[in-house]
């Protein structure tokens, strides 16, 4: 019972809250119940006969939609898993879609058709003194409005011809001038309900197509940035190789250079990965992939290293995510690299519109002043803040007293 009450949840969390399965299915039972208590006066075999008529196209339309599609593009080349087999060929797969486009086109008309029809033939009906036929007008309407396939012309012919069968039925079945004009505004405000809500939930998935490709270029631009450094400085370094050894003979310092363009090779591969997992959604919540990174850090260098976060904790940007775990990243390479052995502290702060990160670790004793912190292969303190200017955010490196401090903050 638990596992068939866990699907009842997941299709109706995935279902369209408007025009999907739910929907259609409170419908139908509103519209059968209108059929069970009908009770035409005046035509009563014109109005059964419409009514009828009205609930076959809907129940044909609940059957239809979303099996059958009314276009099947020729050039279609984007194989499914459930139809196409990774390894067919493109003649196979033009075929499959010249066979789609065949069955398709022994469906004339689109299933939201069946609705337009059903309302139209509801509407001439929609005098008599049963209120069956308004409860199906005003159903049929409303869905067929609020339904993705239909322009918005058809739309608006569809509303006016049954604006004029309605107005037209009530004047055949003498009802009163006064509910003509009531419920043609009832009809037109139930129009521009569902259009308002239509193209809410368009704007709602374009905004999401866009946030995806934003996505997308943003990865795009972290493997662009990560492979041209890695890959340029990794040229230079193996031309500088080839020339030392063919020109000089100098074994050693062809063998340094060597050694370098090794180094290059491993932080440009970190890189990437690091950009990959970003795409997959692999990398965890901030403050946790900042744990696992002090964690490593401690384990690999035997050194006291602790993560302290303030503030109240929140989802950001995965720009700003990736941006902080980089420079995390960094500044502890560059600690391991000129204060070894030496205690790290990160700070994690949460601002009102921003969050900083700090990375505090004493200053490199006497032994190990050879080499300016900041600036070993890599990226160093120039690619550090040109990833966070790229965030929108600032980065300061420096001694602070008897530490050397680097401070990134960038915006949610």
């Amino acid at each position: 019972m638990r596992e068939v009450w866990g699907r009842v949840k997941r299709l109706l969390a995935a279902d369209d809250p408007e025009t999907g399965r739910l929907t259609r299915a409170l419908l139908t039972l509103v519209l059968a119940w209108s059929l069970v208590v009908a009770s035409p006066g005046r035509a009563a075999a014109l109005v059964w006969s419409a009514l009828g008529v009205a609930m076959a196209c809907w129940l044909a339309f609940v059957l239809l939609d979303g099996r059958y599609p009314t276009k099947a593009p020729l050039d279609d080349r984007s194989p499914t898993p459930d139809r196409t087999p990774p390894d067919e060929t493109r003649s196979s797969r033009r075929i499959a879609a010249r066979i789609r486009a065949s069955f398709a086109e022994r469906v004339p008309v689109a299933p939201t058709a069946l609705l337009a029809a059903g309302s139209a033939v509801a509407a001439t009906v929609t005098g008599s003194e049963s209120a069956a036929p308004t409860v199906f007008l005003f159903a049929m309407l409303l869905l067929y409005a609020a339904h993705m396939a239909p322009s918005m012309t058809t739309i608006c012919l569809v509303t006016a011809i049954d604006l004029g069968l309605m107005a037209g039925s009530l004047v055949w079945f003498d009802r009163p001038r006064t509910s003509i004009v009531v419920q043609g505004m009832v009809m037109v405000c139930t129009v521009l309900f569902a259009l308002h809500r239509r193209q809410y939930r368009r704007t709602l998935q374009d905004r999401a197509r866009a946030m995806a490709l934003d996505e997308r270029a943003r990865i795009a631009r972290e493997l662009h940035d990560v492979l041209a450094h890695s890959l340029g400085a990794l040229g230079v370094q193996l031309d500088v190789a080839e020339a030392l050894l063919t020109e000089r003979g100098d074994v050693e310092g062809a063998v340094a250079r060597i050694r370098r363009s090794r180094g290059l090779a491993r932080e440009g591969l970190v890189e990437a990965r690091a950009a990959v997992a970003a795409l997959r959604e692999d990398v965890p919540p901030l403050p946790d992939a900042l744990g696992l990174l002090v964690t490593e850090h401690r384990r690999d260098h035997s050194v006291r290293a602790e993560l302290r976060t303030t503030g109240t904790r929140r989802p950001i940007t995965p720009a700003a995510e990736v941006c902080l775990l980089r420079t995390a990243r960094e500044a502890l390479t560059n600690a391991a690299r000129h204060a070894p052995g030496r205690p790290v502290t990160l700070g994690l702060s949460y601002g009102e519109h921003s969050v900083r990160l700090t990375v505090r670790n004493p200053l490199p004793t006497q032994e190990h002043t050879g080499e300016q912190p900041g600036h070993h292969s890599g990226y160093g303190l120039t690619g550090m803040r040109e990833r966070v200017a790229l965030a929108g955010g600032t980065l300061g490196a420096g001694p602070s007293g008897e530490t050397w401090e680097v401070r990134a903050e960038v915006p949610e």
